[in-house]
């Protein structure tokens, strides 16, 4: 046994080395692909993308032996555009019924950055599904299209001779998109709409995470997109019946993202219909508005949004005291893992229902955000109970807030007791400003004494694993 660990080893590195030294003579490694080994072919993907061979790159999606290539967690010292490009570029749409034990089998190309997954799936024969990665959504994806054709043969409809086949077999791009008006991301999406429509139905574009910057200067794009695909959706600065004519297309939403929509959008039927097209999406666990003004409508949203939500932020959404009262009343209250009120003053009149709001999500809440939201010192130490049953606390964020020191040594004191709590990003006491309300007034030498003294008490609590930071740090 500790041989053949050994000798596994030695094969790896002897692999990796091998694939370094061809990588020296770029002509004769690319000439060499059609005699290589597959064994070899992910070592040496793995060392040319690394070390940013764009030639050689495009040259093995070419000739790829196996039916899924993922990027993975590889990085690059090259322009990550010109790397995509190359390996797009390399993309050889397959013949239909491609039965050769040799040759290109690339089927599915997976450019999309992903700390969990290796280069390649396990193949086992050639049974379907061969990839974790494929399209479950499109029409037009692998998994659909196989799913029916195999149906078709189970059935025993037509014979090998009659069977009419398409010209060429689908494939798959898997794409995370940035639309962001750069010049270099024009000429990539330029690049991509261009090899769509050379591939057109046989090329299908699954883009699962999409972000778009400015929605009025991007509409052509989303043409050549099967939005039905989109996981996660960020939009920045757009009029909300846009927002509501995109999500009506995808329904498949894990999470959301809005942010910077006017208010002047904001008439009866628009907002009517986007909460129609949210109580649609009944995969979503995370929702992010800001700048999206909610006062006194909180409760209309929560009651079209699925219960197991597991995230809301909610910064700069110009929430109330009534707002406030409607989350913590709400069935999400009690599964809520990550919650963001910051700038929000929501505390300018009384504290209970954020207490109660406190004591419901206690059980589930790993991160709470309640940054700039005019908590004085007679608010936190009234709420301090509530927050110390938060027992799976990771995160607490509550900068920019008046707090005093007693009060902020106080609340280090009862934190300690949470083991989960790691990282704690506290307010700049009011001591060591010349005026609270003119940040520009802070005295380093007051603060570089209050991030000793914290210091020195987490050490006394044995909590030297908890870093409490300033939001001027």
């Amino acid at each position: 046994l500790w041989f053949s660990k050994m000798d596994q080893k030695t094969t790896v590195t002897l692999l990796e080395l091998a694939a370094k030294s061809l990588l020296n003579n770029e002509p004769a490694a690319i000439h060499a692909l059609d005699e290589i080994p597959r064994d070899l072919f992910v070592p040496l993907f793995n060392a040319a993308f690394s070390s940013g061979h764009k030639t050689i790159l495009k040259a093995m999606v070419m000739v790829w032996p196996f039916r899924c290539l993922h990027i993975g967690s590889l990085n690059t010292r090259e322009s990550y555009y010109d790397i995509l490009e190359a390996m797009i570029d390399g993309l050889q749409i397959l013949p239909a019924q491609n039965s050769s034990s040799w040759g290109p089998k690339l089927r599915i190309l997976d450019l999309r950055r992903d700390l969990v997954c290796k280069t390649i799936c396990s193949e086992i024969g050639t049974a379907f599904p061969f990839c974790f990665k494929s399209c479950i959504y499109s029409q037009h994806s692998i998994l659909k299209i196989e799913g029916a054709q195999h149906r078709v043969r189970c059935l025993g409809i037509g014979n090998s001779g009659s069977e009419p086949q398409s010209a060429q077999e689908p494939m798959e791009l898997l794409v995370d998109i940035s639309l962001n008006s750069t010049l270099r991301t024009e000429q990539f999406l330029s690049f991509l709409c261009s090899k769509i429509q050379q591939n057109v139905g046989s090329l299908h574009v699954c883009c699962r995470d999409l972000q778009i910057d400015r929605m009025s200067g991007h509409k052509s794009i989303l043409q050549f997109l099967d939005l039905g695909c989109i996981e996660n959706l960020e939009i920045d600065q757009a009029n909300l019946s846009e927002v509501v004519t995109l999500l009506a297309q995808v329904i498949h939403l894990n999470s959301l993202t809005l942010c910077n929509i006017p208010f002047k959008t904001y008439n009866r039927r628009n907002f009517r219909s986007f909460l129609l097209c949210l109580g649609r999406l009944d995969n979503l666990q995370e929702l992010s508005l800001s700048f999206f003004c909610l006062t006194d409508q909180l409760h209309k949203l929560l009651r079209v949004v699925p219960p197991q939500l597991d995230s809301l932020y909610l910064p700069y959404c110009h929430l109330s005291h009534r707002d406030v009262t409607v989350l913590s009343q709400s069935s999400q209250a009690t599964h809520l893992r990550e919650l963001s009120l910051s700038n929000n003053h929501i505390f300018s009149e009384v504290y209970e229902p954020f207490q109660t709001l406190l004591e419901k999500v206690s059980s589930t809440l790993q991160h709470l955000e309640i940054n700039n939201c005019m908590i004085t010192d007679s608010t936190l130490s009234a709420v301090l109970p509530a927050l110390s049953h938060c027992t799976h606390l990771h995160v607490l964020s509550f900068a920019f807030n008046p707090i005093t020191m007693p009060v902020l040594k106080s609340l280090l004191q009862h934190l300690t007791s949470l083991m989960k709590l790691k990282y704690v990003i506290y307010p700049v006491p009011v001591h060591c400003y010349e005026e609270w309300t003119f940040h520009d007034s802070l005295d380093r030498q007051k603060l570089a004494e209050v991030q000793a003294q914290l210091e020195a008490m987490l050490h006394g609590a044995q909590r030297t694993d908890m870093k409490w930071v300033s939001c001027s740090e």
